[in-house]
């Protein structure tokens, strides 16, 4: 906590202002003693010093200009404290952190990668993933850009632009299509609220810009224990986590589909004391 006297100030990182959904928390910091404003990421020449915290929060474009983004939260760390820290942000940046997560002992969707210039074998794709459908993701990338299907047998597939970029394949879960993605959400490494994401009437996106639809549910056991395993696999305590789950094809276990460090949003009005849990766990990062 700050100096007696001082009152901290608080930076959302943003893309252009404080979304709704956020304003929630922004609402309560304030009502706890703390200043809180707007900071465009892109915006030049910020004194950084000036805020006790910087909080990464609706920057939805950074993946458009990854080199860009990372450098300015660089220079954030540099002059304050920032959430989630420079470290945890830069890995996670690349979809390649599902790797080390995966060699740590988290179950997570079945998984290739593809270098830039490498050749895909669709055809042994298909095969190796045991699937029809496959869903092809570039290695960065934001609410599902860029991510595109391939069906075995399409006439017209995206298979010919795999080389264009790095991307990772994998198979299409289809509970995702019949039940929907699971998102756990943690304060401060403890746990805070769910919500089930299902795809929109011929889509296989979870996206509300993509049609899809976000509803409050309450965890099961195993769906709140694998999130908390995927939790336990880091190497060091986030201030705001997303876990985006997927129901394995045995009807029980859960996968990881992604783990939502950077800027994910956090449903905040789904949960009538999840904007109260992330201020409180605002005030005490990094000692909660």
């Amino acid at each position: 906590m700050s100096n007696a006297g001082h009152t901290p100030q608080c930076a959302f990182l943003v893309r252009d202002a404080i979304v709704p959904d956020d304003a929630l928390a922004a609402g309560r910091l304030r009502a706890l003693g703390w200043e809180v404003v707007a900071v465009p990421w892109r915006q030049p020449a910020v004194d950084w010093r000036a805020f006790d915290l910087v909080v990464i929060r609706s920057t939805w474009d950074y993946h458009l200009a990854p080199d860009a983004y990372l450098a300015v939260l660089a220079t954030v760390a540099g002059q304050t404290r920032l959430a989630n820290p420079f470290d945890m942000v830069s890995w996670n940046s690349r979809k390649t952190y599902l790797k080390d997560l995966a060699a740590r002992g988290v179950p997570i969707v079945p998984t290739v990668y593809r270098d830039r210039g490498v050749d895909a074998d669709v055809a042994g794709l298909f095969r190796d993933l045991k699937t029809d459908a496959l869903i092809l993701k570039p290695v960065v990338g934001a609410s599902a850009s860029g991510t595109r299907l391939l069906r075995c047998g399409d006439r017209t597939s995206p298979a010919s632009s795999l080389n264009d970029e790095q991307h990772l394949i994998q198979p299409l879960v289809r509970s995702v299509l019949t039940e929907g993605e699971y998102s756990v959400f943690f304060f401060g490494g403890r746990y805070s609220h769910t919500v089930l994401k299902t795809p929109g009437r011929g889509d296989f996106r979870v996206q509300e810009e993509h049609g899809g639809r976000t509803v409050p549910a309450p965890p099961d056991l195993r769906l709140l224990e694998a999130a908390e395993r995927a939790m336990e696999a880091l190497e060091s305590r986030p201030l705001y986590a997303r876990v985006d789950l997927v129901r394995a094809p045995d009807g029980e276990a859960f996968w990881l589909m992604e783990l939502e460090l950077i800027e994910p949003v956090l449903y905040l009005g789904m949960d009538i004391g999840a904007p109260e849990r992330l201020a409180c766990a605002i005030v005490e990062w990094p000692n909660g």
